[in-house]
């Protein structure tokens, strides 16, 4: 088990892209990791599966209830809904803010980005994202590139849903190999 002993929270609120979400949960699961999804509240929260609602998804912990201190990654999916009530609550950008201060991985795919920008974190970094939200990221000082993953110092970055594959190896692969570490303050 690749990630034994590592903790990994996957940020969410309703309006997630559900595959976005699902994969890594359960890529992340597989290679041995410890996963909670986190949330503004308790109980469920519901996906967009492509055209409609999708299927609730647990909640195992509140934003309130959780430290950067407890995990070794963060990941937040996308989906138009999801990031965009996240990047304005106060608690999720400080989550993410600090998940990055503490030099953690930290990886975000299709519209999640955004909270990348809210949170003050793209500025000269090599990024992708969806790309309705290009101009948002080269806004900010991102470098957007059109690939499938993106790694800049522990900062991965993937545009959609086809792109779930090699967003979930690159957050194994930068956690079990610890490469984030070296970041820059």
């Amino acid at each position: 088990m690749q990630l034994s002993g590592k903790k990994i929270a996957i940020l969410a609120t309703n309006g997630f892209e559900q595959s976005e979400l699902e994969v890594p949960l359960a890529k992340l699961k597989a290679a041995g990791a410890t996963v909670d999804v986190v949330s503004l509240q308790p109980g469920d929260i519901k996906g967009w599966d492509k055209t409609d609602w999708g299927h609730p998804i647990k909640v195992n912990k509140t934003l309130d209830q959780v430290s950067a201190d407890d995990y070794d990654a963060l990941v937040l999916p996308g989906g138009q809904i999801n990031p965009d009530l996240l990047r304005i609550e106060p608690r999720a950008l400080a989550f993410i803010k600090s998940i990055y201060k503490q030099k953690k991985v930290l990886a975000a795919i299709c519209h999640a980005p955004w909270l990348l920008i809210e949170a003050g974190l793209i500025k000269g970094k090599k990024v992708t994202s969806y790309k309705s939200i290009k101009t948002d990221v080269i806004n900010a000082g991102g470098k957007w590139e059109d690939s499938e993953v993106v790694t800049d110092q522990g900062l991965i970055t993937s545009r959609n849903p086809g792109d779930l594959e090699a967003f979930s190896t690159k957050i194994i692969e930068e956690i079990r190999e610890g490469r984030h570490a070296q970041r820059a303050a």
